[in-house]
């Protein structure tokens, strides 16, 4: 496994192409690895859920500082994005190509029950509604801070994805217990190391071809979120970081990055 970085140059138009359709960008990454064919538009992992994936996720830490990250199970070669997207004048070298690659497998396998990281994650939180009685369900994305945060927050899911997400010490919260009740519903927002930022509705083709042009554009909420959180079963949390965690993972979704966390303080970028 293999986790890279590129810094994108926002101020060229190819970049900003690319920033604008996930579709587009999700093409230019699976276009980054020799050994997939067009007609694998997921990559590894399409077939067998237990297999890695290719995963991508795009991180605004400002205007004009834009990272993308990939973990993928083979080495890629972003000459393409570099050409498009990067400084190409600066990667004339194979010690400075315009990106960062390091084997992940070493921080895969050193990952310990009880160990404490700072944490980050771009996905698509959605639930299943029916509106009517005897109506099929159907997916729908979470559109504030409390539901998306509840999202995460799910017993289940944080069990399936080997990690539990960290509480505040009682003398860091706000609100007493840290939890209050709105309309129903509870807000986690002051009880643990959870923020909710960035959120991105999205609208674009799926292709150019006639079948999709009939069933219309995709759209999907995306949304980043910033903790800290423990390792509860090492092994499902390797599945996480390499497979994904939620939907639309071929748009950007689903990839959760760790990084060693900020004395008292929720994390704000895990690398």
């Amino acid at each position: 496994m293999y986790l890279t970085r590129f810094r994108v140059n926002t101020a060229r138009p190819g970049a900003r192409r690319l920033l604008s359709s996930p579709q587009s960008l999700h093409a230019a990454v699976m276009s980054s690895f020799p050994g997939l064919l067009p007609s694998d538009p997921d990559g590894p992992g399409t077939r067998d859920s237990e297999a890695p994936r290719v995963l991508w996720r795009l991180d605004h830490n400002a205007r004009a500082e834009v990272f993308l990250y990939v973990v993928s199970p083979d080495r890629p070669d972003l000459t393409h994005l570099v050409e498009q997207a990067g400084w190409p004048a600066a990667a004339l070298t194979p010690e400075t190509p315009g990106w960062q690659t390091r084997p992940y497998s070493p921080f895969l396998d050193r990952l310990t029950e009880g160990d404490t990281w700072a944490f980050r994650l771009t996905a698509n939180p959605v639930h299943h509604i029916r509106r009517k009685d005897g109506e099929p369900t159907k997916r729908t994305a979470h559109l504030t801070p409390i539901h998306q945060m509840g999202w995460l927050l799910d017993e289940g899911r944080q069990a399936r994805a080997g990690f539990r997400i960290i509480e505040k010490r009682e003398d860091e919260r706000l609100l007493p217990g840290g939890t209050t009740h709105m309309s129903k519903t509870e807000h986690h927002g002051d009880r643990y190391e959870l923020a909710v930022r960035d959120q991105r509705s999205l609208s674009f083709s799926k292709s150019c071809d006639d079948r999709a042009s009939k069933r219309g554009p995709v759209s999907l909420v995306t949304v980043t979120f910033d903790g800290r959180l423990e390792v509860t079963d090492p092994g499902a949390l390797r599945r996480t970081l390499t497979q994904g965690l939620g939907k639309a993972k071929a748009y950007g979704c689903g990839l959760m990055t760790l990084a060693p966390p900020v004395p008292d303080a929720t994390a704000g970028g895990a690398r």
